[in-house]
């Protein structure tokens, strides 16, 4: 590696926290809470370096209302993950988030099934890079680790891209020395493009790390594994917080005991 690309490397790894499983869980009661843009702060706090918040067209977690409250609310960034429709341009050229990450999006898939076709769409994606660019959006594509996708996304005008690494994650024992070998191979030579790299999707607390310790990427964007870890570890206290209310609650009755 020369000195010229070694100088040009991060400084550090950052961490983008997606709250998205938040708003899950919010929306499966259709309460107020668990509050996305509660989650979001609680995020910085612990350190988070950025939020990403993923506005699907059917409104699935999170919805309009998050994220116009954390584009006002939160001290680091928003990173708002969207489809390339005109629904979504308008509404990031009004809020003007720091960050917007393109992706593909189908209504029924469970998640982002496998990167944005630059190839494909390359004028569209363009012209949605530049309204977002006017609007002063930073703007990444999501990405297949794929040579032809990232130089069709420098072509975009996209100055950062997010590498997927699902195909990584979900591989066989004999294929992951394969897929991982993929990624760094793409994340170095988007770096030597001048490009801003990032990575995401399916990365977790047993795996993060093979990504992390490759120096070509900027940031790291997850969310299930740390909404999950988060979900257990808390439960304990959330468990002894109930039962307390509970017991105090009948010690200060003011009801009179049957007999």
């Amino acid at each position: 590696m020369s000195d010229q690309i070694a100088n040009a490397l991060p400084p550090r790894i950052l961490l983008g926290v997606n709250v998205d499983h938040i708003a899950t869980l919010r929306q499966a009661r259709g309460t107020r809470f668990p509050d996305p843009v509660k989650a979001a702060l609680i995020s910085e706090e612990a350190g988070a370096d950025g939020i990403t918040m993923h506005l699907r067209e059917d409104r699935r977690h999170i919805q309009d209302r998050d994220i116009e409250l954390a584009t006002r609310m939160l001290n680091t960034r928003l990173n708002l993950e969207m489809a390339v429709v005109e629904e979504m341009i308008a509404l990031a050229e009004r809020l003007q988030p720091a960050n917007v990450c393109l992706v593909p999006e189908k209504r029924e898939e469970l998640t982002t099934e496998g990167g944005l076709d630059v190839v494909g769409g390359l004028d569209r994606i363009r012209k949605a890079c530049q309204r977002l660019s006017a609007a002063g959006c930073e703007v990444s594509l999501f990405i297949d680790p794929e040579p032809d996708q990232i130089r069709a996304a420098l072509d975009a005008g996209a100055p950062v891209i997010e590498l997927h690494t699902g195909a990584w994650v979900e591989a066989s024992r004999q294929d992951a020395d394969i897929e991982l070998a993929r990624i760094a191979a793409a994340a170095e030579m988007a770096h030597e493009l001048g490009m801003t790299v990032n990575a995401g999707h399916g990365l977790h607390y047993h795996n993060v790390e093979a990504i992390a310790a490759m120096p070509w990427f900027h940031e790291l964007n997850i969310g299930h594994a740390i909404v999950s870890r988060a979900a257990l570890t808390g439960l304990g206290e959330a468990v002894r917080e109930m039962k307390r209310l509970m017991v105090q609650a009948r010690a200060y009755s003011t009801f009179e005991r049957p007999d």
